[in-house]
């Protein structure tokens, strides 16, 4: 049997090509896709994500705006900064760059974005609009999940998923979509977390595996069946010898389970360049719903 390989960027590509068509029409109308990024600190990993989605929103014909603030920046402020920018009629999408330092509620920094230009679908609002089987915004990582499955043709529908990871990014969210009417629902979903007595007896039995907490090698080969689908979403950094002092490496043992899996998503290569790319469809989408 030979495995798939589910590799992001073809899927991220296709989209892009929707994308570009839907900037070069907002742009007749001197619209120009805008996104407000929020860095608490001098995170190494934040500062490499947030110029990372900077990059990719400008290649794409799009403004994506970096507002640095110093790690002892006070909650008020960054909220006074978000109601400036939720007035801001130029701007169509805010996000702020997770983990924030410790002095501060990441989660009265989100309530305080307009669910309208939360294009990270994190907002109460948009929650509720996905536990009802309406989504608004649906947060970035797992939609780009569905995107990779529905772009190989990997069927959902009454097939058994479990999901390891139970955090407000990723896994709650993709437990209610695979779980609703959707093109990408119907799946019978299985969430499972750090609190789980016998993994293996859940994972045995899925279908499709989908891996979320940051925790190398947490799935092996010994945990699943034949032919099962496996979404990596983790990504580690492991320091070693190299010249780059660490490699990347994902939450399952991707070598031993490539010759018993159906498809696998690698890491890197896989679920990472769907994060960014979906961040950049839903700012396109606030574009167009906002003018």
């Amino acid at each position: 049997m030979k495995s798939k390989i589910l590799f992001g960027k073809p899927v991220s590509d296709k989209i892009k090509k929707q994308i570009i068509t839907d900037v070069r029409k907002l742009s007749l109308k001197n619209i120009v896709p805008k996104l407000a990024a929020i860095l608490i600190g001098n995170d190494p990993a934040s500062k490499i994500y947030i110029n990372n989605k900077r990059r990719t929103f400008i290649q794409m014909g799009c403004k994506s705006n970096i507002y640095h603030l110093e790690n002892n920046a006070k909650e008020e402020d960054v909220i006074i900064l978000i109601e400036k920018l939720n007035k801001n009629n130029d701007v169509h999408g805010i996000l702020v760059q997770l983990p924030v330092p410790k002095h501060i509620n990441p989660s009265n920094l989100i309530k305080s974005i307009s669910y309208k230009k939360d294009v990270d679908g994190l907002h109460a609002m948009n929650m509720g609009f996905l536990m009802q089987g309406n989504p608004n915004f649906i947060p970035c990582t797992p939609f780009g999940c569905l995107k990779i499955l529905d772009h190989y043709g990997i069927e959902t529908n009454s097939k058994n998923v479990v999901i390891i990871g139970r955090s407000n990014l990723v896994g709650k969210p993709l437990q209610v979509l695979l779980s609703q009417k959707l093109s990408n629902g119907n799946a019978t979903v299985t969430l499972c977390h750090s609190k789980t007595i016998n993994l293996r007896d859940y994972t045995l039995k899925a279908d499709i595996i989908i891996v979320a907490v940051g925790h190398p090698n947490i799935l092996t080969d010994d945990m699943v069946k034949n032919n099962v689908v496996i979404i990596d979403v983790g990504i580690n950094r492991i320091n070693d010898n190299s010249s780059k002092g660490y490699y990347i490496t994902g939450d399952v043992d991707y070598n031993n389970l490539l010759p018993k899996v159906k498809a696998i998503t690698p890491v890197p290569g896989g679920v990472g360049i769907m994060t960014v790319t979906m961040l950049l469809y839903n700012t396109v989408k606030s574009a167009n719903r906002i003018n």
